[in-house]
């Protein structure tokens, strides 16, 4: 499988090397601005970005901040390479939700390294929230369908949603202030009786294929999705 790597780096020699390291098993595009990257972002999601942190026009720790603000290149693995190497500045990349940091110079076995690693571990995270199992419930993202003892039922967008955010949280309970922002994209401004319907609606369609009451009301504060 050919993996895309975005590269923002504005020297262009090493950018020249970034091509060449990368020309026979990976896809790579070069930048010099984080500005061209992020016109490049509406065409194309790459499999990882490589972001140098000095760049003219928007820097790279702003880049960064603005991928892990947008949900559809917050998960895309970022491996900050400088040549500004101190402490400090590696920790504030870090911070900032960089997966890794490569200070310059830097060998290129290295680096291919350090790609290969970093996209192994986003595999492994993908694969395991393309399929989440709790009790009776599987969740299977890849379908967005959702199974109960192994039956599959029908929600509505938002009733998968609110499903899955309950039991990624299981045992623990989701106040309504979360789950609306989250599943609803708006603040909670007072008592609504939204939410509460979409909780009895999914209750009912699960209990088709359950015994057991799964999602509890916690009084006052929000819901909690029972293992078992």
């Amino acid at each position: 499988m050919e993996y895309s790597v975005f590269v923002v780096e504005d020297d262009e020699s090493i950018r020249g090397l970034y091509e060449l390291a990368f020309q026979d098993k990976f896809d790579c595009k070069s930048f010099v601005t984080a500005e061209s990257m992020f016109v490049a972002l509406n065409k194309q999601i790459p499999d990882i970005i490589i972001l140098d942190l000095m760049l003219p026009g928007m820097d790279g720790l702003s880049a960064l901040t603005m991928l892990k603000q947008d949900a559809r290149t917050r998960d895309i693995p970022v491996i900050i390479a400088s040549a500004k190497g101190d402490e400090s500045v590696k920790v504030r990349g870090l911070d900032a939700g960089a997966d890794d940091y490569i200070a310059k110079p830097f060998g290129m076995l290295e680096l291919i390294a350090r790609v290969k690693a970093n996209l192994r571990k986003a595999g492994l995270k993908k694969t395991e929230e393309e399929l989440i199992e709790c009790g009776e419930v599987k969740i299977n993202n890849a379908e967005h369908v959702v199974y109960v003892n192994n039956n599959a039922v029908s929600l509505t967008l938002k009733e998968y949603n609110l499903l899955s955010l309950l039991v990624k949280n299981a045992d623990c309970v989701v106040t309504r202030e979360k789950i609306l922002a989250e599943v609803w994209d708006y603040e909670f401004v007072g008592e609504t009786r939204t939410l509460d319907m979409h909780i009895k609606s999914l209750r009912s369609k699960l209990a088709e294929y359950s015994d057991r009451q799964s999602i509890l009301t916690i009084r006052g504060v929000g819901y909690k999705y029972i293992k078992a």
